[in-house]
């Protein structure tokens, strides 16, 4: 007979104010850029919020919503709750989430000194104090009676509204520096009026919307307040401050939830939106320290890159009452499910990438889950009206999400992998000090794939021949790509070594290291090297602000950052002339040499695909499909997509 919960706290009921739920996880809150142009949910939202609440959790918060639109909003397609005319619309959403036993929250929200530029619809922006953020909109004046009073009705307005359409609570976003913890922290608050300067001033206007909240909600409807445990930022709020203020407001609140950093302040940006580089779970500390307080009453969550294994352990030690997870229900919508039959080993692990997040110009997506957000024949893996024989040739990761999704739609299909594992690439760049959910990544790909039902070949090279032997229906070139081969002279050297062979560990590097190249690559192996000791140095003819790009920007910010942190030269606007004895030879923009000292070299200028090799299956049979890395070179999320897409028309 099988075992059932193997995580007896994650799936205990808990009551939360006059709601019991039915297990102690969140949906936490996630912008999905499904809302049209006025703020309205269309079809595609509906549906996100019913694949939400399908995942099994007890609770969804949808993403930061303005309570008003004159100077609130913070980013496009936030979706409206300020307007009675959208309130079917709204209760769409409410419908959506209740078909699953799920609740539903909306996470409330003014953006204060954070307002965004393109957003804004009044000449001021308002905030605590006159304090403009660098590089945002500059022109913030301080708020007056007037506008504290207006922001409390409008909080409390927004409320009631989405209270009547059925939904189940609200959380307030008083974290990541926005309005109401504008008005909490001396960071941003130097009023000298009953509004600021002391304690008790600084917390008068977030209880005033918290009052206003509940008063205007029914006594069973959820008040939720998420806030930044630590600012993570100097002469901003710490621990200690935030249980203080904690202590007066959960008089008003059912919940709070603990999170850290400021996302409208540079330096501490990815505290509040914490990528790889960031240990999983660092905010349960903060939890914990407001958990164990014993003049604080109410129930405690806790968000930050966590899974059910960990959620389990941090529920039972008593650091926290519920956690909060997005990311990793993205990447696996049935994670709760399977961790719950005990079979946690078949999750789809997380990147935590932060590419979920990099879509202004689109929708919500995700680097390992293809169907995210989709709709019709992508929302879900069909099977096929025609059986047919298929031949992928690759297994890295296209090649591996090509061969498992048509297995799943009903194909045949052999693999050809002329090495001798599956995953490609991920074996050289998962060994980063910094990539262990890479690393738990590959390993996934790895078993579901062998064990995925496919005829999967190892050690064997596919030849146009070979591949025919098949008879096909159709043919997926997933080929891959190769480290460039630069033709600067010195490349040959025998202290001159590839990033995929230094970051793999087959190259051992000490010492002066001058890495070539300032793409994502060259600057995690010069961050890793860094860490490990090094005196690391990067150069490339490319401007140092465009280093590393292509990643999403708050994985990116994170990533310089610790590069500063770790004392790595970044050179830019140079070219790499020659490499010699004495080091590696840079010209500048002025024409003037410089030679950088280096005991090593790491070549990371980029990688080629090899267009002739994919060329040579193309006219075999009508249907041949070129994927991945073999198509065009791009990321982990390119390469899923695009197979994805193509074995979802077979």
């Amino acid at each position: 007979m099988p075992s059932f919960n193997h995580y007896k706290h994650v799936f205990t009921p808990i009551k939360v104010g006059g709601v019991t739920l039915k297990n102690r996880v969140e949906f936490a809150p996630m912008v999905c850029d499904f809302t049209n142009s006025i703020g309205e949910a269309t079809q595609r939202y509906v549906d996100f919020v019913e694949e939400q609440a399908a995942t099994g959790v007890a609770l969804i918060h949808l993403g930061a919503t303005p309570v008003e639109w004159t100077t609130g909003a913070d980013y496009p397609s936030e979706l409206d709750v300020t307007d009675d005319l959208k309130e079917n619309n709204l209760g769409l959403l409410a419908e959506a989430a209740h078909t699953h036993g799920a609740k539903l929250s909306v996470e409330l929200v003014h953006a204060g000194r954070g307002v965004n530029a393109k957003l804004i619809k009044t000449e001021w922006g308002i905030a605590p104090t006159s304090l403009p953020l660098p590089g945002q909109y500059p022109y913030i004046k301080e708020m007056d009676q007037k506008d504290i009073e207006r922001v409390v009705d409008c909080y409390a307005d927004c409320a009631a509204r989405v209270c009547r359409c059925g939904f189940d609570g609200v959380l307030i976003h008083g974290a990541h520096g926005n309005l109401i913890a504008q008005f909490l922290s001396p960071l941003t608050n130097h009023r000298v009026d009953i509004y600021g300067g002391s304690f008790e001033n600084r917390c008068r206007f977030p209880l005033m919307i918290l009052k206003a909240v509940r008063a205007a909600t029914r006594p069973d409807f959820i008040v939720e307040l998420r806030v930044s445990g630590d600012e993570m930022t100097p002469g901003g709020m710490k621990i200690a401050e935030v249980i203080d203020f904690l202590k007066i407001a959960q008089e008003h609140i059912d919940l709070v939830t603990m999170s850290a950093g400021l996302i409208v302040d540079y330096r501490s940006q990815f505290y509040a939106m914490p990528p790889y580089y960031r240990p999983r779970g660092a905010n349960v500390p903060l939890a914990r320290a407001v958990r164990q307080c014993p003049d604080i009453h109410i129930p405690v969550s806790v968000v930050g890159g966590l899974d059910v294994e960990m959620a389990e352990r941090i529920i039972a030690e008593g650091s926290a009452d519920m956690v909060a997870i997005a990311r990793a229900l993205l990447a696996d919508p049935d994670m709760l499910k399977k961790c719950y039959r005990g079979r946690p080993e078949d999750v789809r692990p997380c990147l935590r990438c932060w590419g979920c997040a990099a879509n202004y110009a689109g929708h919500i997506q995700c680097a390992v889950n293809p169907a995210l957000g989709r709709t019709e024949r992508y929302a879900r893996v069909h099977k096929a009206d025609e059986k047919k024989k298929t031949v992928v040739i690759g297994g890295g990761v296209a090649g591996a999400e090509a061969a498992r999704t048509l297995v799943q739609r009903g194909h045949d299909v052999v693999l050809f992998e002329k090495s001798g594992d599956i995953g490609g690439l991920l074996h050289d760049i998962n060994k980063l000090p910094f990539k262990a959910d890479l690393l738990r990544y590959t390993e996934w790909l790895k078993r579901t794939t062998m064990n995925c039902g496919a005829d999967i070949r190892l050690n064997t090279e596919a030849t146009p021949e070979l591949v025919m032997t098949e008879n096909p229906d159709a043919v997926i070139v997933a080929c891959g790509a190769a480290p460039a081969r630069s033709p600067i002279p010195g490349m040959d050297r025998p202290n001159v070594f590839n990033v995929l062979d230094v970051d793999s560990g087959r190259k051992k590097v000490s010492g002066r290291i001058v890495v070539c190249g300032g793409g994502l690559s060259g600057c995690e192996s010069g961050l890793a090297l860094a860490m490990a000791g090094c005196e690391v140095t990067i150069v490339d003819k490319i401007p140092v602000e465009d280093f590393a790009s292509g990643m999403s920007i708050i994985t990116r910010k994170m990533l310089i950052a610790l590069l500063n942190d770790n004392h790595v030269r970044l050179i830019g606007d140079h070219l790499i002339r020659s490499i010699g004895e004495d080091g590696v030879l840079i010209e500048g923009r002025d024409w003037k040499y410089e030679t950088l000292p280096a005991d090593f070299v790491v070549e990371a200028l980029g990688m080629k695909n090899d267009r002739a090799a994919a060329d040579r299956f193309a006219e075999l049979i009508p249907d041949v499909y070129v994927v991945g890395d073999a198509d065009e070179i791009g990321n982990i999320k390119r390469a899923t997509l695009m197979a994805y897409n193509r074995c979802c028309n077979i």
